[in-house]
């Protein structure tokens, strides 16, 4: 079958009208769908980069909270966030809150999803009680808390027979913080769970089951390994919102660093310098160090997940 030299002319000129066709149908489809993400892309710009921005140029001079008379200082403010002892105590704090609540909550999450996956009678009670208090706001579930650990009239002492001064005792004090964030947070991690679950073949069960496998084979060779990825998704999340931790722990303490400064963290420090010591420049600086912290944790994190799929691969 031969090419007359009139197709063999035709068909690049088709070729090049059909890609002119296409990008200009993208073009269209971007500059429609431009004005839907405005809005949201204003909005961003407005509360996100531009306080960012703001707090990195802040970080440079010695402003205080009235905005006046702020001059230049280069990185003295870095340089004495970095020798201050309290910086680290506080991060410290952070650090430690995050290595307690991290695992609990998601094992505990794990096996709340696992119950309510696999429990036949009032199913949606059960999801409803474990996901109910991560709708509170969390100033209620703290005050709710502080109650319930006050040595006087607090249930938690009087229900187990113990005397325990939880959140007058620096011992104690942040263990009290990481109940309440478990019992208030691990709502939308057992959410997750369950939706990953529900998402899992019947038929990889049975195939299993027919092959003699109990439960114990099925939980090993088929369930923990097909909630990988939303294990260390739930896991990123919790140690992101973990380092954050703020509200929870100043209602509890009300509005103290705790006693002996034990349940002071990075965030709440921050704010002692801006809005207690007035000094906005070396409270942006310290805020500017945690952001830092907080990306190269994230970017670990997706470091490890892209090496874990290329491995798959």
């Amino acid at each position: 079958m031969t090419t007359t030299s009139a197709e063999t002319v035709i068909r690049p000129a088709r070729a090049e009208a059909a890609a002119h066709g296409a990008t200009v149908r993208r073009k269209q489809r971007f500059q429609h769908g431009g004005w839907f993400i405005a809005p949201f892309l204003v909005l961003f710009a407005l509360f996100v980069i531009w306080p960012l921005l703001r707090g990195l140029y802040l970080s440079f001079t010695d402003a205080n909270i009235s905005g006046d008379g702020a001059s230049f200082i280069g990185l003295d403010n870095y340089t004495e966030a970095l020798d201050d002892p309290l910086v680290w105590e506080s991060l410290g704090h952070s650090a430690y809150f995050t290595l307690l609540v991290v695992p609990c909550i998601t094992v505990l999450a794990f096996l709340l999803a696992m119950l309510a996956h696999h429990i036949e009678r009032g199913k949606w009670l059960w999801r409803l009680c474990f996901f109910m208090p991560f709708l509170l706001p969390s100033t209620v579930a703290a005050n709710l808390w502080q109650w319930l650990f006050n040595p006087g009239t607090g249930m938690i002492n009087h229900v187990f027979g113990i005397e325990t001064p939880w959140l007058t005792d620096k011992s104690y004090a942040m263990l009290a913080i990481v109940i309440t964030t478990l019992w208030w947070t691990v709502g939308f991690s057992f959410l997750l769970y369950l939706a990953a679950l529900q998402g899992i073949p019947a038929h990889l069960y049975e195939a299993a089951e027919l092959d003699g496998a109990n439960a114990w084979h099925r939980m090993a060779h088929i369930t923990l390994p097909m909630l990988r990825n939303i294990t260390g998704l739930v896991i990123a999340l919790q140690i992101l919102a973990s380092l954050q931790v703020f509200d929870q722990a100043v209602v509890m303490m009300d509005f103290l660093p705790g006693p002996e400064g034990s349940t002071r963290t990075f965030v709440q420090y921050t704010l002692e310098e801006g809005f207690t010591s007035y000094r906005v420049g070396y409270a942006s600086a310290v805020s500017i160090i945690f952001f830092l912290i907080i990306a190269a944790v994230a970017l670990a994190r997706m470091r490890l997940l892209r090496n874990r799929e290329e491995g798959v691969r």
